[in-house]
């Protein structure tokens, strides 16, 4: 099987999309799988409106035509809805080669954050983007429901994983957080308007709070919240460690459609606070012990008010947030992955049977 991936989101773009996409590809070489990557590091790119550390690809079609022809896949999965997504799709549709495609973020409700745009406006151009999909990739079951209400299918599952080595919680501590004045309230993740941060940053609870990440948003907040400590980006142990020091992980975000920090951050033992929406409801459920893994029990706690869901998850013990985090792995996630892609596979064979 011939396999290319086309994305609008890559490296140096530290992001859950990328990892997610990376750590995929990382597995499938494992398997004996290859890939080719249609990314914007191929093409000629501009900083994207609002977003200067993201490049978008410039009138992508002509090369990215000759790239797939030459490589000549069997399938496509075509990650995002962007220059080079819309791109890999015209081609998919011009050759008759099957492609999948999957949601990782919840694009209308971000597009309507930075256009002040209704939600609803975007809707129909994602409903058209995905209806040629042989199968539809969605992280969480509560977006599926959602996507499959407004006729967008057929969907499959696709998880998310992580690096056990790296996020546990035995380790060195990140010595940036060791001597805050505690409890410490982490965020990991792009510092920008539609992760919602100032109704972290807002809250009037004990304690400090630390985010962790880069993006537009990041000077007007540091100016805005003095006493936060903003560390900027970090990886590997260096992210691990500050994870590891957090007395709770707090996700504000509405618009994720799973939130692959707060896996990493139960794995390193630090119970999750945030709103009962779509990505902290799949993995923490209602009670705070999953959804599709479960454990005795909360490793967090969600609620509409978010300094409620703080005071209730720093109630949780950090050995049930690390036992939830543990249960989430890359390999569960490829082979679902695999699946997906092998039905996209399996439905043109059929219609050459046929």
């Amino acid at each position: 099987m011939k396999l290319a991936l086309a994305t609008d989101a890559w490296m140096p773009q530290v992001n859950g999309v990328v990892r997610s996409l990376a750590e995929t590809i990382s597995e499938l070489s494992r398997r004996d799988v290859a890939v080719d990557v249609i990314s914007p590091d191929r093409f000629l790119t501009v900083p994207m409106p609002g977003y200067g550390s993201i490049r978008l690809a410039v009138a992508p079609r002509p090369r990215l035509r000759r790239m797939l022809d030459k490589s000549a896949p069997d399938v496509v999965h075509i990650a995002t809805e962007g220059p080079i997504g819309w791109a890999a799709r015209g081609w998919c549709l011009s050759r008759g080669v099957p492609f999948t495609s999957a949601f990782h973020t919840r694009f209308a409700e971000y597009a309507a954050v930075r256009t002040r745009l209704s939600a609803e406006r975007f809707w129909p151009l994602l409903q058209r983007f995905h209806a040629p999909s042989s199968a539809i990739m969605v992280s969480t079951r509560s977006f599926a429901q959602e996507l499959e209400q407004r006729g967008i299918g057929p969907i499959f599952p696709w998880g998310r994983g992580i690096d056990h080595a790296l996020f546990r919680p035995d380790g060195d501590k990140h010595p940036a957080l060791t001597d805050l004045a505690g409890p410490v309230l982490l965020n990991v993740g792009r510092v920008a308007p539609e992760k919602n941060l100032e109704a972290f940053l807002g809250l009037d609870v004990p304690g400090t709070k630390v985010v962790v990440g880069d993006g537009p948003d990041l000077p007007v907040l540091r100016r805005r919240y003095p006493q936060a400590l903003f560390l900027g980006p970090l990886s590997g142990e260096a992210l691990a460690s500050a994870y590891r020091a957090a007395d709770c992980f707090v996700f504000p975000s509405l618009t994720d459609t799973f939130g692959l920090v707060m896996i990493e951050a139960l794995a390193c033992g630090v119970p999750v606070a945030a709103f009962p929406v779509t990505g902290p409801i799949d993995i923490l459920g209602a009670d705070g012990r999953g959804v599709d893994h479960r454990v005795a029990e909360g490793a967090g706690a969600l609620s509409n008010d978010l300094a409620e869901a703080v005071a209730s998850a720093l109630a949780c013990r950090r050995e049930d947030a690390a036992t939830l985090g543990s249960l989430y792995s890359w390999e569960r996630a490829t082979d679902q992955f695999q699946t997906a892609i092998a039905t996209a596979l399996d439905g043109t064979l059929l219609q050459i049977a046929a």
